[in-house]
C-alpha cells in the first residue's frame, strides 16, 4: 500500500518527515523522491528532512545515500527524545508500518517464524532484553496464560499455558521447533508466536508512547499515516486518531461535536486484490491517516 500511504502524508517541499519503521526503506525512499530538490539549507549546509527509525541494526544495510536523510537506530517509543536530540521541535508528517519485516520471518536465527527451527529469540533489538525463550521458561502459568490471551487472543490460553509448563518441566524450551510442537493447528500457532513477539518487544506499549509523542510533534496540517496488521494495534490507533488520547474517550462541545486534535482522513482502508497479489502480507493491512488540526 505504498502509494495510498505516501499520498496520505500530503508531502510538500521544505517539510520534515519521520518514518518510524524504516525496515527495507521503501517508504523512506518514496518520501525523499517526492520531496524533490536538495533540501533546506542552513548555514550553507543541507539540513535533514527525513528521519528514519529502526531498532534493528540490520536495517542499516538498506541505508540511503542522500544528505536529507538521517538514520536513527532506536525504538520509536523514544521519538520525542531523538527529535529533541536532533533539534527538531515540529514535523510535517509521520509514517508507521507496524508489520514485521519479511527478513525477520526468513531468518531462522531470529526466531520469529515456526517455518524454520531456530533459537527462540524474537527480539527486534538484539542488543539486550528478554527473549521468547526467557518468557516461556520463567513466567508462571497464570502469566503465560495472560500473555497468550491478551496478545494472541487465544480463548484456550489457560490450556496452552498449562501444556507449556508441562513441556518445560521435562526440558527447557529454547527453539521454535519445540514451541511449534505445542499444537498442530497452524492458525493457533501463529497466534502463539504473535503473542510472544508482542510481549518480548512490548510492541503495544511502544506504540502508545510513539502516538502520544507524534501528537505533540505534528504541526497543524501535519499528517500521521499508520499501517496496522492485527486487531490489537489497530484498535489502539483507531481510538487514538478519533479521540486524541490513548483511552479512546471523547469529549464533545456544546453542539455535540467531538473535540479532538485530529481530522481523520482515512478510516481503515484495506489493500485491493492487485496489491495483495504483489504483497500477500497486505491482505491483513489497514491504513489509517489523520491530520493535525
Amino acid at each position: 500500500m505504498l502509494e495510498p500511504t505516501i499520498d496520505g502524508l500530503n508531502i510538500h517541499d521544505g517539510g520534515i518527515y519521520v518514518d518510524v519503521t524504516f525496515g527495507g526503506g521503501g517508504h523512506s525512499r518514496e518520501i525523499l523522491r517526492r520531496l524533490n530538490g536538495e533540501g533546506r539549507k542552513e548555514k550553507g549546509e543541507c539540513t535533514k528532512q527525513l528521519y528514519s527509525f529502526d531498532q534493528d541494526i540490520d536495517a542499516y544495510q538498506n541505508k540511503i545515500d542522500d544528505p536529507r536523510w538521517q538514520f536513527v537506530r532506536g525504538n520509536f517509543r523514544y521519538l520525542s527524545n531523538f527529535m529533541d536530540y536532533y533539534g527538531v521541535d515540529a514535523i510535517d508528517g509521520l509514517i508507521a508500518d507496524l508489520g514485521v519485516s519479511f527478513h525477520h520471518f526468513d531468518e531462522a536465527e531470529r526466531g520469529f517464524s515456526f517455518r524454520f527451527d531456530g533459537p527462540l529469540d524474537m527480539r527486534m533489538n538484539q542488543r539486550g532484553g528478554q527473549t521468547a525463550a526467557d518468557i516461556i521458561n520463567t513466567y508462571d502459568e497464570q502469566r503465560l496464560a495472560n500473555v497468550l490471551y491478551l496478545y494472541g487472543e487465544l480463548k484456550n490460553s489457560r490450556a496452552l499455558a498449562r501444556r507449556l509448563v508441562q513441556m518445560r518441566n521435562k526440558e527447557a524450551i529454547t527453539t521454535t521447533g519445540q514451541l511449534a510442537s505445542l499444537t498442530g493447528d497452524k492458525k493457533e500457532m501463529t497466534k502463539v508466536f504473535q503473542a510472544l513477539r508482542i510481549e518480548v518487544n512490548d510492541e503495544l506499549g511502544a506504540l502508545r508512547e510513539m502516538l502520544m509523542a507524534a501528537k505533540d510533534l505534528l504541526r497543524p496540517g501535519g499528517r500521521i499515516a499508520v499501517l496496522t496488521y492485527h486487531s490489537l494495534e489497530d484498535r489502539i490507533v483507531k481510538n487514538f486518531l478519533r479521540s486524541g488520547n490513548l483511552e479512546g474517550e471523547t469529549e464533545k462541545d456544546f453542539y455535540g461535536n467531538i473535540l479532538t486534535p485530529f481530522k481523520v482522513i482515512e478510516k481503515g482502508r484495506m489493500a485491493d486484490e492487485n496489491e495483495v497479489e504483489h504483497n500477500p502480507r497486505a491482505r491483513s493491512a489497514k491504513l489509517r491517516i489523520a491530520e493535525k488540526i
